[in-house]
């Protein structure tokens, strides 16, 4: 029996360890990503163990959520690369935090926001994903300007990036070279940043020579695997977040019993009911109903009915549960619960999302 309720517990060496090993593996520095709470393990936290596993810069989507960072304490490179329209980058240059550029406007609007020194800057090429990053066509005009703010010292130009769609080996090929065209079209404009980074987690490890300068650890970081064919443990990670309950109640119900909304679960025989104070509120994906896999007392179970707001039951059997005992949801595999990668198969999503997911109803608890 434990006192819990509900918790996140994040290993935060975990976190670390996996740094190394990608360090060691790919051979080049590694940028860790801490976006939306570090993917649901708590962003602050998550930064400092990251940083502490070797990596040498870190990265947001947000410029609030790099802020939130500053805030924290946090006093390595930080880069943040999604922005607002009309964004004002004042704040950025004053807390240091390095900005991705992705168009005209925002290099224009970064070179107004420096004061005392330049902003770090980092522009991102769109090389086929589609989404943000300067168009090809824009290229030549913004590397201009943005040599021309670098000469007159409102700006720093840091890096040159962009973004892979991991559809296959061959497409991101294609991207690697049209993002080697930016770079001499960059190198043809006076443009020669200290890094070039293309790599997330998944080419990092599939793909060499994506590695160039530095790799976007985002997933890896956190021990779960971006492919469909490999395990975190294929891949020499550990995952860092275990999702825990303790059973609410527990009730003996006949044959027959109709189970959460709808009844779309009823009892086969007489069973034992066991409800767990998780639901979709705090980010338990409802698409899993009937589906998702929970470890009770050494033995797995299946969530029996719907997932509601902010409970769902488990069908036990005649297995002996008790009121206040823990329930898995997921955590690293290898001990024998089950993974972030079986809830997102349950709910036909991606394991990011099932971590990402985990709302803030949900207390962290950090263990090294």
């Amino acid at each position: 029996m434990t006192d819990l309720f509900r918790e996140a517990v994040i290993d935060l060496d975990a976190i670390s360890d996996n740094v190394r090993h990608l360090r060691r593996l790919t051979g080049v520095d590694v940028i860790g990503i801490v976006k939306a709470n570090a993917y649901g393990h708590g962003d602050a936290a998550a930064a400092v163990a990251a940083l502490a596993g070797g990596a040498t810069r870190l990265g947001a989507a947000t410029i609030d959520e790099a802020l939130a960072l500053r805030r924290h304490g946090i006093t390595a490179p930080l880069m943040a690369w999604l922005h607002a329209p009309g964004e004002d980058f004042h704040a950025a240059a004053e807390a240091r935090i390095e900005v991705g550029v992705s168009s005209f406007a925002q290099i224009e609007a970064v070179g107004r926001a420096a004061t005392t020194e330049p902003v770090g800057v980092h522009l991102k090429l769109d090389t086929g994903l589609s989404r943000s990053g300067i168009a090809p066509a824009q290229w030549e005009r913004v590397f201009a300007e943005a040599a021309r703010l670098e000469r007159i010292g409102r700006i720093r130009i840091i890096g040159l990036f962009s973004h892979l769609s991991n559809t296959s080996d061959d497409d991101d090929r294609a991207a690697l070279a049209e993002f080697e065209r930016g770079v001499a079209l960059a190198a043809a404009s006076g443009i020669h940043p200290e890094i070039r980074h293309l790599a997330a987690t998944a080419a990092a490890i599939a793909l060499p020579e994506t590695r160039l300068d530095a790799v976007r650890i985002g997933i890896g970081l956190y021990g779960l695997s971006p492919f469909d064919d490999r395990t975190s443990s294929d891949l020499g990670l550990r995952p860092a977040m275990t999702l825990r309950a303790a059973v609410a109640a527990v009730r003996r119900v006949p044959a027959g019993t109709g189970v959460s909304y709808n009844y779309v679960h009823r009892t086969a025989a007489e069973t034992t009911l066991a409800l767990v104070p998780l639901g979709y509120a705090d980010g338990v994906p409802r698409q899993a109903s009937d589906l998702g896999p929970v470890m009770i007392n050494g033995r797995r179970f299946r969530v029996a009915g719907r997932i509601a707001m902010d409970q769902f039951v488990v069908d036990v059997g005649d297995h002996p549960v008790d009121v206040g005992d823990e329930v898995v949801l997921f955590g690293d595999p290898t001990l024998g619960v089950p993974s972030a990668t079986e809830w997102a198969d349950a709910a036909r999503t991606i394991n990011y999302e099932i971590v990402t997911r985990i709302g803030n109803r949900v207390p962290r608890r950090s263990v090294s």
